[in-house]
């Protein structure tokens, strides 16, 4: 239980610290509310975080990404919340490395039919799917993070063709999405989290 507080305590504070650089982004290709929404959801979150570290780990997944949904609004609740409900109901309750990438792998496909989206259209499945290539090649946590923040990086040369971003057309291009850049956060903040925990 405390491995899983520790979990949400990182992610919610990774979104605090960059709530206002998710607005920036947010506001140069997209509606600008972003950063507030992810800090809305994962306050939320925050919240039941005693009750939801408390339940079964798929169950607390699936009710983490029920919250989300809920609470977080826009086109990013039902990303999020979407992938959280689908690793809860892929994951076993103590899965080894293989179960965990498989499990990513199906909430990343997820999320793509969710969004109608796919790879390189400037969305956060630009990070998710690297992510997912990378837990299915063994790659270390510490590398996982920053396989994630390279990704996030690598969609400001894109053109945006989904999402509010896509009306922009080629303005588009030369802006990070934000999406893929509050994807490599958490990321990197469950990274990080599950390192300390294994020191």
């Amino acid at each position: 239980m405390q491995e899983r507080l520790r979990l949400i305590d990182a992610v919610r504070q990774a979104v605090c610290e960059h709530r206002d650089e998710l607005t920036r982004l947010d506001q140069a290709i997209g509606d600008g509310d972003h950063g507030e929404s992810m800090q809305r959801g994962f306050d939320a979150l925050f919240a039941e975080r005693e009750k939801i570290a408390g339940l079964a780990l798929c169950e607390g997944l699936v009710a983490a990404g029920r919250t989300l949904v809920m609470t977080m609004g826009g086109a990013s609740g039902p990303l999020y919340g979407t992938f959280l409900m689908e690793l809860g109901k892929t994951l076993p309750e103590d899965p080894d490395r293989a179960a965990l990438a498989a499990a990513f792998r199906h909430a990343t496909e997820r999320v793509g039919a969710r969004g109608r989206s796919q790879p390189g259209q400037k969305t956060l499945l630009d990070v998710l799917h690297p992510v997912a290539d990378a837990l299915a090649d063994g790659v270390p946590a510490a590398e996982i993070a920053r396989i994630a923040d390279d990704a996030a990086r690598a969609t400001v040369p894109m053109l945006a063709t989904k999402g509010r971003a896509a009306f922009l057309g080629e303005r588009s291009i030369g802006h990070m999405d934000p999406g893929a850049r509050s994807a490599a956060l958490v990321i990197g903040a469950v990274c990080s989290a599950l390192q300390g925990d294994r020191r």
